[in-house]
C-alpha cells in the first residue's frame, strides 16, 4: 500500500525530527565532566573504586580518566573526631544533561549506604560534580561549577594531577587556584592505586 494513500500514516512532527536530532548530536557529542569522590568510612580504597566502576556501567557515560589517590583530613570539623579520607577525581564523557548525571551521583552514594546526617558528617562515599562543560548555573539543585571547589585542595590537587591545563568555569586555571589555596593535610598515596574499569 502506498503510505500517501493509508490516513494512518501520518507525517512526523517537525518539532520531533528536531528533537530526535538534537539528541543524536548529544550522544555523537559527549561533554566532559569531573566528579570527586571521596571516603572516610569502610574500606575506602575499594569503595572509591566501586563507586567508578558503577559511573562506568552508566549508559551515556565513560570513564576516561582517574587520578592518583590522596589521604586527606576532614573538612570543616575538629581535628581528630573523623578518620581521615581517601580523595580523588575522575574525568568523564558523558551524554546525560547536568540533571541525569547527579541523580546518577546521587544513586551511587545510595548504593554504598551514604547516609546524610549531618554536614560535613563521615560518609562512605561522597560523590560530587565539580564542573560539566562549560557550564555556570546557580540552581540551588546542582550548581556548577561546584561552589567550594576552588578553595578545596582535595579536589584541585588530584584534578590537576589528570588535568594540568584544566580550567574551572568562572574562576580561572586550576594551576593557578592551587597555587593559592592551602595544601597541608593532603597527602599523596603511592602505595595505592584505583583503575580505569575495562
Amino acid at each position: 500500500m502506498n503510505p500517501q494513500s493509508d490516513p494512518t500514516v501520518q507525517p512526523v512532527p517537525a518539532s520531533v525530527v528536531a528533537q530526535v536530532d538534537a539528541a543524536d548530536v548529544t550522544l555523537s557529542n559527549p561533554k566532559r565532566a569531573v566528579i570527586s569522590l571521596g571516603s572516610n568510612l569502610g574500606n575506602r580504597l575499594e569503595t572509591l573504586q566501586g563507586a567508578i566502576d558503577a559511573l562506568e556501567d552508566t549508559p551515556g557515560l565513560r570513564v576516561k580518566a582517574v587520578s592518583p589517590v590522596y589521604e586527606t583530613v576532614p573538612w570543616g570539623v575538629e581535628p581528630g573526631s573523623q578518620p581521615s579520607y581517601f580523595n580523588a577525581i575522575v574525568v568523564v564523557k558523558t551524554t546525560l544533561p547536568p540533571s541525569s548525571l547527579l541523580e546518577r551521583a546521587q544513586a551511587v552514594e545510595e548504593a554504598f549506604d551514604r547516609v546524610r546526617v549531618e554536614r560535613w558528617g563521615p560518609r562512605t562515599i561522597d560523590v560530587d560534580i565539580v564542573a560539566y562543560a562549560d557550564v555556570v548555573s546557580d540552581d540551588p539543585v546542582l550548581t556548577l561549577p561546584h561552589p567550594r571547589a576552588h578553595q578545596r585542595a582535595f579536589v584541585l590537587v588530584p584534578w590537576h594531577d589528570v588535568e594540568p591545563e584544566a580550567l574551572l568555569a568562572g574562576r580561572g586555571a586550576v594551576s593557578e587556584l592551587l597555587a593559592v589555596v592551602e595544601q597541608d593535610g593532603v597527602e599523596p598515596r603511592a602505595d595505592l592505586e584505583l583503575r580505569l574499569p575495562d
